[in-house]
């Protein structure tokens, strides 16, 4: 990706923004070489350059206009003898603010590295619930770091690496944003174990050069079948990143000869029952594969990612996994959070979507005062990042997302916490479990509770959710019991 010049950035923000005034982008952008003129990255190059990439990710994610300023000016605090007040007085508090989210915390106070990694997570993730803003800059200030991530020693290397796949990429699919979630993990995965890195993309490479004509064939036999219908459409290739590839060699303990991974493309139209009628005609004219249709329209991942999920047999007999979905669909888990901003900042309107991807970091801000200890701090975190999902249902139809390993008592605390506090017993499908059985997509939670039933000690040893553990603490803190 080739940073954008001051007159570039201001031409493509304008694109999708054409009432805002621009002159503050062009301000900021001037300030920030101004104040960097005499750094260099370890690249080399003039240090910058790195500021006007985090600038041109955050406008190619169309965020808005004090989002990319805070961009352009996010290491000054840090890195130049520009103070708080002086960006004030240049920029204003919203720009400032946006800045000193993203400015990692003074070292010296802390012993140790966990100390110091924690504490940063603490304090961005604090600002985040201020400002979701803050997180997208720091995402993107770390897809640019990743980048040029080879001029650093090897120990740093494997060190920010190694966060980046614990941390960041799981958060971007937090936010949503898998385009930017596999960008990192790649990134990553190339440094921490590069040998099997470079012989999975030769594979990767020479597979996709195999499969070019048969997936060029499935998609005019595709576009035939969709040509009479009056239906609004168009179909996109889809490739799964590396990393997602050495993953389920990983888990299925298997060569890449032997993963069974599809052809897969991308129907993109206009309406939701759009999507619906697509996906009648498509299994009217290939063979479905049973028990692989999903449908995350009506039921949303956690991080509010929709399409229809399924693998047909194409006409070679070859198996080709389909999503479908709609316009706004497809931009949102393109961009995430990012692809709701504008919605947020418009006058008429408060974004749903945008408040229910927040509703987990609010949740998070409770929980962060319980955590004293920064490894504890950090090992939760990546728990409550979990990628995988499991969807549970209350009797009444009401599904949860809870991640991958969750118990009825998480369950509960879910539901409500009056009623994870006097869970005494939990049925699921009909039948008695016990409080730390581990649940499954589909499975339906009925919670049995007692009046003056309580909390008890040995619930955080197996309670998942940082909602469920920080509940407990907080009741266990109340009546003096160490937790």
């Amino acid at each position: 990706m080739t940073p954008l010049g001051k007159e570039q950035l201001i031409t493509q923000f304008a694109a999708y923004a054409p009432h805002v005034d621009t002159a503050i982008l062009g301000k900021a952008y001037d300030f920030s070489v101004r104040a960097h003129a005499d750094q260099e990255r370890a690249s080399g190059e003039v240090y910058f350059v790195h500021c006007q990439s985090v600038a041109t990710s955050l406008v190619e994610w169309k965020m808005d206009l004090p989002t990319i300023c805070a961009g352009l000016l996010h290491d000054t605090l840090e890195d130049t003898p520009v103070t708080q007040e002086i960006m004030r007085a240049e920029f204003g508090e919203e720009i400032t603010r946006l800045v000193l989210g993203v400015t990692k915390l003074e070292r010296l106070e802390y012993s140790s590295r966990d100390d110091v990694q924690a504490e940063n997570w603490r304090k961005m993730l604090l600002a985040t619930a201020q400002d979701i803003r803050v997180i997208v800059i720091k995402l993107a200030d770390r897809l640019h770091n990743m980048r040029t991530l080879g001029y650093l020693p090897e120990e740093k290397r494997q060190r920010i690496a190694h966060e980046t796949i614990a941390l960041y990429a799981p958060l971007a699919h937090r936010l949503g944003m898998f385009q930017l979630k596999s960008q990192l993990e790649d990134l990553a995965f190339k440094h921490l174990w590069p040998k099997e890195f470079a012989d999975l993309e030769t594979k990767v490479n020479a597979m996709l050069a195999a499969r070019e004509a048969t997936l060029k064939e499935f998609k005019e036999s595709l576009e035939r079948a969709l040509a009479d219908s009056e239906f609004t459409h168009r179909i996109l290739s889809r490739t799964k990143s590396l990393y997602s590839i050495y993953g389920k060699m990983q888990r299925q303990n298997k060569p890449f000869e032997e993963i069974q991974d599809g052809l897969g493309v991308r129907i993109i139209t206009d309406t939701i029952s759009n999507c619906y009628a697509l996906l009648g005609i498509v299994h009217t004219q290939f063979k479905p594969v049973a028990g692989s249709f999903t449908d995350y329209i009506s039921i949303p991942k956690m991080n509010l990612y929709q399409s229809l999920h399924t693998t047909v047999m194409g006409p070679g007999g070859e198996l080709v996994e389909i999503q479908i979905r709609t316009d706004e669909m497809h931009r949102t888990a393109e961009y995430g959070i990012a692809a709701h901003w504008r919605y947020k900042t418009a006058e008429h309107a408060k974004d749903a979507h945008l408040e229910e991807k927040l509703n987990w970091l609010r949740q998070w801000i409770e929980w962060l005062q319980d955590l004293k200890s920064p490894r504890e701090f950090l090992d939760s975190l990546k728990t409550d990042l979990e990628l995988n999902q499991v969807f549970v249902f209350t009797p009444a139809g009401e599904v949860k997302p809870l991640p991958a390993g969750a118990t009825p008592l998480d369950f509960a605390f879910a539901v409500h916490t009056d009623i994870g506090y006097s869970c005494v017993g939990a049925q699921v499908n009909n039948k008695m479990v016990r409080l730390d059985y581990q649940l499954k997509s589909g499975d339906i939670c009925k919670i049995i509770t007692k009046r003056g039933s309580l909390p008890k000690k040995d619930w955080l040893m197996f309670v998942k959710t940082a909602r469920a553990r920080s509940k407990i603490r907080h009741y266990l803190r109340e009546k003096g019991i160490v937790a």
